[in-house]
């Protein structure tokens, strides 16, 4: 594999806060995944995500998602890989998903607003990826 082809794989398997904002204030069929404990999701979230524990996943209780549907799961960030699980999950049930890098700790960082218990509006995103 090529340095080039390495690349460009990897964006077809992740996505960062700038491209997920944009991808939803666009309207794409894209459904955002929140894959910690439904109590870390009730604390703070990003807006139109939903709760969706990786430890919940299987066929059982995906059978109802759209097939035909981009999932973009995320986790606290760095330090957790609860969105990597999910990813994991739904990809072997045959979802199309991509993982948001950082998760919600770069979304914060990034300057987009978050809503629960502890959501924040925040009025300028800093990031111009």
């Amino acid at each position: 594999m090529t340095q080039s082809e390495f690349y460009a794989a990897k964006l077809q398997y992740e996505t960062d806060s700038w491209d997920l904002a944009t991808a939803l204030k666009e309207g794409e069929n894209v459904v955002v995944i929140d894959a910690r404990s439904t109590e870390a999701y009730e604390h703070e979230h990003i807006p139109s995500a939903i709760s969706f524990p990786h430890r919940t996943m299987d066929r059982e209780s995906t059978s109802d998602l759209d097939r035909n549907t981009l999932y973009v799961t995320y986790c606290d960030g760095i330090g957790c890989n609860a969105s990597t699980k999910a990813a994991a999950n739904l990809t072997a049930l045959g979802f199309s998903v991509k993982e948001l890098l950082g998760g919600l700790d770069w979304w914060i960082r990034d300057g987009y607003s978050t809503e629960g218990s502890q959501g924040k509006t925040r009025i300028h995103p800093v990031c111009g990826c």
